[in-house]
């Protein structure tokens, strides 16, 4: 799979380490609200779009496998070929995240309808009638097609709206991310907190250390998190 070219991918976001150069871990990140939304976003990414993100051969288990086998599966033993789309292309219910591609243009057509042709339609009760399929013969007139493009709309339902210019959570704090993704609000209190659960003795050990999150890190932080519970580490200090 193509990666989408890095000028079409949002700019990259950094966030602040906190590493035991002893141990060689992240012991937790300092990061803004961007970094927490692309993370909780993550959660929004249907299945079959992970595996396309990652490519089937990147994919811990057999899901990838699955994947594989829709793919190439001939087009004769499939009942329709929106079942095979729908399946290697899911479009997601919310907004994109900030860092990963969100569907493609293609599935905005699944929001297009067509109704009858005839001009006399609103008389003869053929607007009663809507179709995803253009061309279909007109169900109550039984004379003209049904090739009128009409367009749906999403309704404004504010209770279960998502601005993707939000985002997930408030900009007004700094956030703690663990390194296996645990995300609380940060304060001193819970610095210190942290530094003692992780029973650490030595703070000469101790160094920060301003990264990025681009792309490419992007796909490996969705990678790991799926097999590892040391997901920071492993994608910021695992190369070194």
């Amino acid at each position: 799979m193509a990666k989408p070219n890095a000028k079409t991918v949002a700019s990259k976001l950094s966030l602040k380490l906190l590493i035991d150069t002893t141990a060689q871990n992240v012991l937790f990140a300092e990061a803004g609200k961007e970094v927490v939304d692309f993370l909780f976003s993550l959660l929004s990414l249907p299945l079959g779009s992970i595996v396309k993100l990652l490519s089937k051969d990147r994919m811990a288990g057999s899901i990838g496998n699955l994947y594989k086998s829709i793919q190439e599966l001939n087009d004769s033993y499939l009942q329709n070929n929106e079942g095979k789309s729908t399946l290697l292309n899911p479009i997601r219910s919310i907004p994109p995240s900030l860092l990963l591609p969100g569907p493609s243009s293609s599935s905005s057509s699944k929001n297009v309808y067509f109704q009858c042709a005839n001009i006399n339609a609103s008389y003869s009760g053929c607007y009663g009638y809507v179709s995803k399929v253009n061309g279909v013969l007109c169900p109550k007139c039984k004379t003209y097609k049904m090739t009128k493009q009409m367009t749906y709309v999403e309704g404004d339902e504010r209770e279960n709206y998502v601005d993707p210019n939000a985002g997930f959570v408030k900009g007004v704090v700094t956030y703690t991310i663990m390194d296996d993704l645990t995300v609380t609000p940060m304060s001193s209190i819970s610095s210190i907190t942290l530094l003692s659960k992780f029973n650490v003795k030595n703070l000469n050990a101790l160094v920060e250390r301003y990264v990025t999150l681009g792309f490419d890190e992007a796909l490996e932080v969705l990678e790991i998190s799926l097999r590892s519970k040391k997901v920071l580490t492993s994608v910021f200090l695992g190369k070194k």
